[in-house]
């Protein structure tokens, strides 16, 4: 009768362990991923291809929350005041982890203090465009055009302080011509526009332009990576403006005290997805590449990266505020 009576408490406590065992397995819950950019662009179009495979991935809702403005910075100060437990990540472009700094006076966070990193994503294609009536067919023919009529040309850009206009901005200071800069708010809204004829000129990702490339809508004038693209049959800007390129780095950070099991369970299931055909074949569709990191090297590439962008955004003249 004891050892009946023992083996019965022994089974009510091994029951009444597991909730507690549940609890403690990450994820338990639904996962938040901040996008810092409007719906459309590049950064929203890889967070929602990896999103999709995170979920499936760890049994879990990867959700995709777009905050918007500042140029990224409200999504992003909003992911570092975020309780860091592994719930709420961000998955943002360079643009906003380490070009803002250098552009505004104050951006609400420090990229190294208020973050870990998890691991890098995605590159993705850039390209500038126009409309198929502008009259320019290239670079050269566009900066020549330029100089003929300073200031009359608009430029759209996803914003004020978004890596689309930053780029519009080193490719005035390079050639030495003005554009009239005309921001929206995100990457479709100055796509839309340009298609409609409203700005002549756009520098747009690829996922937020290859449909209208195809379609014949947008005519590519160069490409802003400096190797040439292969969704794409242009020369790229560099070519024609030696020294001129860039290559945009997609990647996911979780708010700084983030538990280190939880930073490398995260990253293996990221690499996990970009090894995935279908995961390669999604990003491969709208000109993005897997770009693989450990936290560690992730960590070092944000170090390194601020300081050139620092260079890079005084050598431009860009300020925002």
């Amino acid at each position: 009768m004891f050892t009946k009576r023992r083996t019965l408490l022994a089974l009510a406590l091994s029951l009444a362990a597991v909730p507690a065992l549940s609890q403690d397995r990450y994820p338990n819950r639904p996962i938040t991923l901040i996008v810092p950019h409007a719906a459309g662009g590049a950064n929203d179009t890889i967070a929602r291809v990896i999103a999709q495979k995170l979920g499936e991935q760890l049994g879990q809702n990867v959700v995709v929350e777009n905050r918007v403005g500042a140029g990224g910075n409200i999504g992003t100060v909003a992911a570092a005041k975020s309780r860091p437990d592994g719930y709420t990540l961000i998955l943002t472009a360079d643009s906003s982890m380490v070009i803002n700094p250098s552009l505004y006076r104050s951006t609400g966070f420090d990229p190294l203090k208020d973050f870990e990193a998890v691991g890098s994503v995605a590159t993705a294609g850039y390209v500038l465009v126009a409309h198929p009536a502008f009259p320019a067919k290239n670079v050269a023919e566009l900066v020549a055009l330029a100089k003929q009529q300073p200031g009359k040309i608009n430029i759209g850009s996803a914003g004020n302080g978004t890596l689309n206009h930053l780029i519009g901005e080193m490719l005035g200071k390079a050639t030495d011509i003005n554009l009239t800069h005309v921001p929206y708010k995100g990457a479709a809204a100055a796509a839309t526009d340009l298609v409609a004829g409203q700005v002549q000129v756009s520098v747009q990702s690829l996922p937020s332009s290859i449909s209208f490339i195809r379609s014949g809508r947008m005519k590519v004038l160069g490409v802003v990576n400096p190797k040439r693209l292969p969704a794409v049959d242009a020369p790229t800007i560099g070519e024609t403006v030696p020294g001129f390129g860039a290559t945009p780095w997609y990647g996911v950070f979780a708010p700084a005290g983030t538990p280190r099991a939880i930073i490398t369970q995260l990253n293996a299931e990221i690499a996990k997805a970009l090894d995935s055909t279908e995961v390669q074949e999604r990003l491969a569709a709208v000109g993005c590449e897997p770009f693989k990191s450990t936290p560690e090297q992730f960590a070092q590439l944000v170090r390194e990266d601020l300081p050139r962008w620092a260079r890079i955004v005084k050598e431009s003249g860009a300020t925002i505020d």
